[in-house]
């Protein structure tokens, strides 16, 4: 891809995630979406994550309705989602029929990259969305989270960039979640992929310990092509590093991104009134640098959520306790990297265990789930005490965890019956059950939005 530096823009996705829970509505994304298509990102990234779940559980929106319209709106830019891998947009594992039937539906819906990724790095629940979007004749980022422990080494790493190169993946994404990598590291690691696998690599990270802008001219300087940015109004805090910052920084050099500065700071400016729509879903904690996360390693689109959690149990005040809490937690787990829903598995026991007063007095449901193996294999064995506490005398499972799912699709056909619209509304109904009819019903009823 040559010097120069190509930008996805996270502003639509990934940092109101990250800085608003998630809130921002369609219609607040529409207007400015000739702006954003003029200004030659190398993708926008405007859907997946949290997005779906969202869409139709606060917001009454369509996501597929979401997803089509803003296509619609901006025709030359690539869309780009992030796709939990055997999770799609999910919490758990889905069957193949499902994830397969969701990723061409969004292939043919607009998305034209797909960064496929797992939370526990574990490649066998990548495979089946990866061989799906490739066929659809996509572009797939194959996605290593990155995660610092005494099991993750470069070498780690690297070796995951092979099996992903060795599946077909177009891309490598390096991806920081938590914004923990650091700019020697990140310089190292990038250096070992790009001389290893002749692929273009795609770095991702967040602003949430300060370290992203001095990692990200680290890792051009080690052969990084493409980053992930935010618009000004949205970027910074537990979101990325500011579109223009990186615009204006890099500007006359080899690594020129091209952008005209002018435009984004008029689409900057219109942004800057979005988030003040969204004031209620702020948090001083996802605006603040955060050194501490290098400790709890909580992911900056987990962490305007989980104080939204918090603050609904009116339980806000044991934040500090809880994030302390995660690392013990993660641990004992085998160290996997904290990202959805490794972090909300993580999260949520370490809540349970601050607000009980006893570790592991009670377990959360999906930390057996995640003990048992059905989340796939961690990169580090499980603490035997938790093991015990979570399963009895059960034997965790070793195979991939899809395979023991049977099709999925046509038993939620079958059980949503008319409410269904469209087959995306089958794919939602399957994700989301209990949420998405829900939304059918207030959509029936005239209360939602298309």
């Amino acid at each position: 891809m040559g010097q120069k530096i190509e930008l996805t823009e996270t502003v639509l996705r990934d940092a109101h995630q990250s800085l608003l829970a998630t809130r921002m509505r369609t219609e607040d994304m529409l207007p400015i979406a000739d702006k954003l298509d003029a200004v030659g990102y190398w993708s926008l990234e405007t859907w997946g994550g949290a997005t779906f779940d969202t869409a139709l559980r606060y917001l009454k929106e369509c996501p597929w309705e979401r997803l089509r319209s803003l296509r619609a709106a901006m025709p030359r830019t690539r869309f780009q989602m992030l796709l939990r891998g055997q999770n799609v947009v999910g919490y758990r594992n889905y069957p193949d029929d499902i994830v397969q039937c969701f990723v061409e539906r969004a292939a043919k819906a607009g998305i034209d990259v797909f960064r496929i990724f797992d939370a526990m790095n574990d490649v066998r629940n990548m495979k089946t969305a990866i061989e799906t979007a490739l066929r659809a004749g996509k572009i797939v980022e194959g996605t290593i989270c990155y995660t610092i422990s005494p099991v993750h080494s470069v070498d780690y790493f690297v070796k995951l960039g092979d099996q992903l190169a060795a599946m077909g993946v177009q891309i490598i994404c390096l991806k920081d979640m938590a914004g923990m990598l650091a700019p020697y590291a990140a310089h190292e690691i990038i250096s070992k992929l790009k001389a290893r696998i002749p692929l273009p690599l795609h770095l991702h990270s967040h602003c949430t310990a300060g370290l992203a802008p001095m990692t990200y001219m680290m890792a051009i300087e080690a052969g990084a092509d493409i980053l992930d940015t935010a618009l000004s109004p949205l970027a910074q805090g537990a979101s990325q590093p500011a579109t223009e910052a990186f615009v204006a920084a890099l500007m006359g050099t080899p690594h020129d991104t091209g952008l005209d500065l002018g435009l984004l700071g008029e689409i900057a400016q219109y942004f800057y009134a979005v988030r003040r729509k969204y004031a209620e879903f702020e948090s001083a904690v996802s605006n603040q640098i955060k050194p501490d996360a290098l400790v709890s390693q909580i992911p900056g689109g987990m962490l305007s959520n989980l104080v939204a959690q918090l603050r609904h149990a009116k339980a806000e005040d044991k934040l500090e306790a809880v994030l302390a809490e995660m690392p013990k937690v993660r641990a004992d787990l085998g160290y996997p990297p904290l990202v959805t829903p490794t972090s909300q598995i993580v999260g949520s026991q370490a809540a349970l265990n601050v607000m009980t007063g006893k570790r592991y007095s009670a377990v959360y449901t999906e930390t057996t789930n995640y003990v048992m193996g059905l989340y796939g294999e961690p990169p580090a064995p499980i603490s035997d005490e938790v093991k015990q506490k979570a399963l009895g005398n059960k034997k965790p499972i070793t195979c991939r965890p899809a395979d023991l799912l049977e099709p999925g699709l046509e038993a939620a056909r079958r059980e949503i019956g008319s409410l269904a619209r469209s087959e995306e509304d089958v794919l939602s109904y399957a994700l989301f059950p209990e949420v998405a009819k829900e939304y059918f019903i207030a959509r029936e009823a005239g209360e939602a939005r298309r």
